[in-house]
């Protein structure tokens, strides 16, 4: 495996042993987990398939509060769109100008096969030394990486948007396409990247490190926009798509107590805002 492989996975397991000394500080008393191996990997796989299955039941659930953040995102990805062909053309045009291991960072990391190694090295660990808030984080990013993986995947086809480059413009589709440059909307990059800093970056109460690793999950969006894969608009729809999915799946293993929590970790409050001509959403640690 190559240095850069190795840059990676250093990364996201710095991340991986400060969440364990983290609980290792919280619990003043360590209660020996009798349970086998096999029954919690398949408590932990039980609990991951309910909370994807609730992850695609929301929307029959829906309120009115759930529909106008819908529309707001859809209208906010409208407008976005109007800038995307000068936002795209102004990144490739600096993309010389950034360093490489920024770019093979990016685009290693927002990689399928560099995240699911990573995070099923994260849930080994937590799944052997049989650590249970690992295992959360863990059953947290596999759930909601395989219901925004499904529905990237599907909605990367139905629209069919053309990449930037070459002759096509941000509002060239090409609807149920199989091929590869009308695969632009969501990123698939973003997609993976930010799921799981998202569900990373909810085990902590530091608003510091919650910025470290929000910091390492744009990473890949941005390098996408730099080489030219992706539109603005398919790094912004990728992002509130794996934000909306952690949080519900989050919000489902704590309803259920799935695990044995002492607190909720504080989570980002997105409000929504208006402010003379502009609309747009405001995250609180």
């Amino acid at each position: 495996m190559r240095l850069k492989n190795y840059i990676v996975f250093f990364i996201v397991f710095g991340t991986i042993f400060k969440i364990s000394a983290q609980q290792n500080v919280h619990k003043k008393v360590k209660i020996i987990d009798t349970t086998s191996i096999g029954k919690l990997a398949l408590y932990d796989l039980t609990k991951s398939i309910k909370s994807v299955g609730y992850s695609f039941s929301r929307p029959f659930h829906w309120q009115k509060k759930d529909l106008t953040t819908l529309g707001v995102i859809a209208f906010s990805a409208v407008s976005i769109s109007t800038i995307d062909d000068e936002v795209s053309a102004l990144f490739i045009k600096n993309e010389p100008h950034v360093p490489n291991l920024f770019q093979e960072v990016g685009t290693r990391f927002g990689s399928p096969q560099v995240y699911f190694i990573s995070n099923a090295a994260l849930y080994g660990i937590g799944l052997f030394t049989k650590n249970e808030k690992l295992r959360r984080t863990s059953v947290l990013i596999i759930s909601s990486s395989f219901t925004t993986g499904l529905i990237q995947s599907f909605s990367k086809t139905a629209i069919g948007r053309a990449r930037p480059g070459g002759e096509y413009k941000s509002n060239n589709f090409k609807f149920w396409s199989n091929e590869p440059k009308f695969h632009s909307l969501p990123s698939g990059h973003t997609v993976l990247s930010i799921t799981m800093a998202h569900a990373i970056a909810k085990q902590f109460n530091n608003t510091w490190s919650k910025v470290g690793v929000y910091t390492l999950g744009s990473i890949a969006p941005i390098s996408r926009l730099f080489a030219g894969a992706h539109w603005l608009t398919d790094i912004g729809v990728a992002t509130a798509l794996s934000i909306a999915v952690v949080d519900g799946v989050d919000k489902f293993l704590f309803k259920t107590k799935a695990y044995d929590l002492t607190k909720k970790q504080k989570t980002i409050s997105w409000n929504l805002t208006y402010s003379g001509n502009k609309i747009g959403f405001i995250g609180t640690f």
